[in-house]
């Protein structure tokens, strides 16, 4: 049995900054921050009551109603996230609480923007040992949280929001998977977290912002994430030509581009939000797959290519039917 995806949802904040207002806080400006990324505007939260898990939570319920399953037939939630509200308990935990899902098991995963990709092979994992047959799956990020709003080259380029799907042990789904991680390049994109404090040891104990050494970020993108997708298309024996959607993390139209022409394939195969998004890290594929769904651009047995990179570093990609 395989994992096949029977549901989307997804949330975004209702407060939209612009590139236009970012220029009135940062040394920036439109003309700028579209011609390098492709990005008009990002959605932030802008309330206590908005959070990782409010936003987590609403695109769970969306999800779960898109697939009309109930919260108590959850036998598994997985969250992909690097910006948890708590250290402990998981996010997914919380959500199992704010969805009463009591028979699932719940608990996170950080493998930054390759983490929703990362949550759904896992979950594919555990269909095919028989463990679980129903799965919620959610990426969402506050990315917003750990930036440093008067860095131009980072501020720019992130927002906040969750994506999330519904799957089901299924005799078709997935077809093929891939992931993997370089830890040697880990700090050419790292947020730290708190230091040693203790009877022994006192420094300092914010937590920093996060640093991107966004050329080398760029790089490693452009080249692993074609070799990945060709890789997992030679896995499954299909040509590139027959998948319908290509729908790949979310960072960088510019990145989005170049591997469209490095797989010699129209751009109208590559479906886009990081011009009304930005880059939403472990959401943006979620995010992307429901806005595709949910306009009406998806058949039975359409055939689906997701792929990310992120942190870590990390990457992976799925190839499944719908």
């Amino acid at each position: 049995m395989r994992a096949k995806i029977i549901g989307t949802g997804s949330c975004l904040p209702d407060k939209i900054a612009t590139n236009d207002y970012l220029s009135t806080i940062v040394d920036t400006n439109d003309e700028w921050i579209q011609s390098r990324t492709g990005i008009q505007e990002r959605h932030l939260v802008s309330s206590e009551a908005e959070n990782t898990l409010s936003m987590a939570v609403k695109a769970a319920q969306r999800a779960l109603l898109d697939a009309d399953v109930l919260p108590e037939q959850l036998d598994l939630i997985l969250v992909a996230t690097v910006s948890s509200d708590f250290i402990t308990p998981s996010t997914a935990c919380m959500i199992q609480k704010e969805l009463n899902a009591c028979h699932a098991t719940a608990f996170d995963i950080n493998a930054a923007c390759s983490g929703f990709l990362f949550a759904l092979n896992t979950v594919d994992a555990y269909f095919q040992t028989g463990i679980y047959q129903t799965a919620l799956i959610i990426g969402v990020e506050t990315l917003s949280k750990i930036i440093n709003w008067s860095d131009r080259s980072t501020c720019v380029l992130f927002g906040d929001g969750a994506g999330a799907v519904v799957a089901k042990a299924s005799e078709e789904g997935i077809l093929a998977s891939l992931q993997g991680s370089d830890g040697t390049k880990g700090d050419i994109l790292i947020c730290k977290n708190r230091t040693n404090n203790n009877p022994y040891i006192t420094t300092e104990t914010n937590p920093d912002f996060l640093f991107m050494n966004g050329q080398e970020v760029f790089k490693f993108a452009v080249t692993k994430e074609p070799e990945c997708i060709q890789s997992l298309l030679n896995q499954a024996k299909i040509n590139a030509s027959e998948v319908d959607y290509y729908l790949l993390h979310q960072a960088n139209y510019r990145i989005i581009a170049s591997i469209a022409r490095k797989l010699k394939l129209p751009l109208e195969k590559f479906p886009i939000n990081v011009d009304h998004c930005g880059n939403t890290s472990a959401a943006s594929i979620p995010i992307l797959l429901d806005e595709v769904n949910k306009a009406g651009k998806l058949e039975e047995g359409s055939l689906l290519l997701l792929s990310g990179f992120g942190a870590g570093l990390t990457w992976g990609a799925v190839l499944l039917k719908w």
